[in-house]
């Protein structure tokens, strides 16, 4: 029998205890008020503001310490300069602390010298200007008067420049930096006694720094590091030699000029002029330059325009033929890589960054040498700059076309091979 509806309602309807449990309220998203923070994210945010606070402090420090660093880069180089001499007195028996102490005291005995007589010859000089310049002075006035046709003369213009502004601010200006270049002196002799001591250490210590630095390396770096500290002596050493040559040649030239023209000093005048211009970067040449067309300018102020010319001819010279040619030798690096790397330490620290970008370019250029594979070069002509087996140059068969003439037309019939 069909069962009732009651009966089939209650067939269909689970029982009681069978169906599931109410549901709850609704549960709040994510990001609704009551939700809570990654237990990550805290300690990601302290994180990122500790390694902003020390990025902040290096840079800061970095700052800072930015003229330590290279004054310490330059005692590293000149250390590097005086390492042969001071291995070469360590070798015969003495002491490297003596040893670099001699070789110091030479230098600082030969520079104080030349500086004292420099100085000396310059103050007479200077004296000697400031005597005969009333002299120059007429001299000038009356060249003036007779090719202009005015009526100057030396009073009026003495008198001029008493009583002119230009001459008032100039002595309040001198009177208020007197002070200020007194600070850059001192700063200037502070420099250089760090860079002194620095560079001492380095020399005297040279075996013991080494055997640090190789400690804090796995022995297979040690001889790469020891065979990059060899390289770089003999670059830093080979580009000094270089320098000292030019300087040689330079300061030849110009004592040859001087003696020319009779210009008084001619030998100190010489040895300024090559030292300055070789071992001052940017501004040696127009420093080397003043002071003998200083020099020339109280014997004849024509000389002094010679002196000028001479000067700047030489030194396009010695910028594009003397230069590459003995660096190419000396230091073993192209003069293209030469030139760009001088350009390259001028941009990154200035006068510092031109004096030791070459020998350091010279001491990576070696150290890399050393480690790059190389292969033998095929003997294609194009290798050489000739041109390839694909045909003759435009030239060739231009030069082909204009030595081709047409034949005569044969008549018909004609047997082609009778004679």
């Amino acid at each position: 029998m069909a069962p009732t509806d009651e009966t089939g309602q209650a067939a269909r309807n689970p029982s009681a205890h069978d169906a599931p449990p109410p549901a709850g309220p609704p549960v709040e998203s994510a990001g609704g008020p009551d939700a809570r923070m990654p237990r990550w994210l805290p300690r990601a945010m302290v994180l990122a503001f500790a390694l902003y606070g020390l990025f902040q402090l290096g840079s800061w420090a970095f700052h800072e310490l930015t003229g330590l660093l290279i004054n310490v880069l330059i005692a590293f180089f000149l250390a590097l300069a005086v390492e042969p001499a001071v291995s070469w007195m360590a070798a015969r028996g003495v002491r490297r602390g003596l040893g670099t102490f001699v070789v110091f005291l030479g230098v600082l005995i030969v520079a104080a010298g030349f500086v004292t007589l420099l100085g000396s010859m310059l103050a007479g000089q200077i004296i000697k200007i400031v005597e005969d310049f009333p002299d120059y002075l007429d001299s000038v006035i009356n060249w003036i008067n007779t090719h202009f046709r005015t009526e100057l003369r030396r009073v009026d213009i003495q008198e001029g420049l008493l009583r002119s502004d230009w001459l008032r601010n100039y002595v309040q200006n001198s009177a208020t930096g007197v002070l200020d270049v007194s600070a850059q002196v001192l700063g200037g002799l502070f420099q250089l006694l760090t860079i002194g001591l620095f560079s001492f250490y380095f020399a005297a210590d040279g075996p013991r720094l080494r055997r640090t630095v190789c400690s804090l390396l796995p022995p297979a770096r040690q001889a790469e590091v020891l065979r990059a500290w060899e390289i770089a002596v003999n670059k830093t050493g080979g580009y000094l030699y270089s320098r000292g040559l030019m300087a040689l040649i330079s300061g030849l030239a110009h004592y040859v000029l001087l003696e020319v023209l009779d210009v008084p000093y001619a030998p100190v005048l010489a040895v300024w002029v090559g030292l300055v211009s070789q071992f001052i970067p940017t501004i040696g040449t127009y420093l080397a330059g003043f002071l003998p067309m200083l020099i020339a300018f109280t014997v004849d102020p024509w000389y002094a325009l010679w002196v000028l010319i001479f000067v700047v001819i030489y030194q396009q010279f010695e910028n594009y033929v003397l230069q590459p040619k003995v660096t190419s030798k000396t230091v073993d690096i192209h003069p293209a890589v030469a030139f760009g790397s001088v350009i390259v330490g001028t941009a990154l620290l200035g006068a510092v960054g031109a004096l030791i970008a070459i020998p350091a370019v010279a001491t990576l250029q070696a150290f890399l040498g050393a480690y790059v594979k190389r292969y033998d070069v095929t003997d294609d002509p194009r290798v050489h700059g000739h041109r390839g087996p694909d045909g003759p140059g435009l030239l060739a068969r231009a030069r082909r076309l204009r030595a081709w003439r047409p034949r005569p037309a044969r008549p018909r019939g004609e047997d082609p091979g009778a004679s």
